[in-house]
């Protein structure tokens, strides 16, 4: 069963170190789809599941990091950045070890992560992971400005909500590819 990300209740919390302070990026704004069986209370993550967030997204509230994070990411360049499932293996209830590529700065990395799903309604499921990537694998410098220096290591926790795609929507979709 395919289930659409819900972007306004899907969110990203970022943070990393930095010399005075932690620099924090809070969004949502998720978009893609996941596959899944609900059955007997339990859901299955299956393959394919993609998703994606625009760069432009990615604020701390301070303007001038925020230029400087940008500018370093080249957000105009490479738009997105994408999460693509390779291997779902399942763990213990409701956790699942997830193999996946992350495409940041038009370069992609293999990582694993362990998701936590959670079924919020007979049509809604929430999948949670956290991970830490170092972001200078992907090519990207830390931003710096004056004194400020942020650390390479950033710590990502995403809680993605998704919705169970109707069957005429899913019927619309087939039309369309066809």
């Amino acid at each position: 069963m395919t289930y659409r990300i819900v972007p306004e209740r899907s969110q990203l919390r970022a943070e990393a170190r930095a010399t005075l302070h932690s620099v924090r990026v809070q969004t949502c704004g998720f978009e893609g789809f996941v596959e899944a069986e609900v059955e007997n209370g339990q859901a299955l993550l299956l393959l394919p599941i993609h998703v994606e967030l625009s760069v432009a997204r990615l604020k701390s509230g301070n303007a001038l990091l925020d230029g400087e994070l940008q500018h370093r990411l080249e957000g105009r360049k490479f738009p997105k950045v994408i999460g693509e499932a390779r291997e779902i293996t399942p763990l213990e209830k409701s956790r699942f070890r997830v193999r996946a590529d992350l495409t940041l700065h038009g370069v992609t990395r293999s990582l694993q992560v362990q998701a936590a799903v959670k079924i919020l309604d007979p049509e809604t499921l929430q999948i949670e992971g956290e991970q830490v990537i170092d972001i200078r694998d992907f090519g990207v410098d830390p931003p710096k400005l004056l004194f400020l220096r942020v650390e390479p290591r950033v710590r990502a926790y995403a809680a993605i909500v998704a919705q169970r795609e109707s069957s005429a929507v899913r019927t619309e979709r087939a039309m369309a590819d066809e």
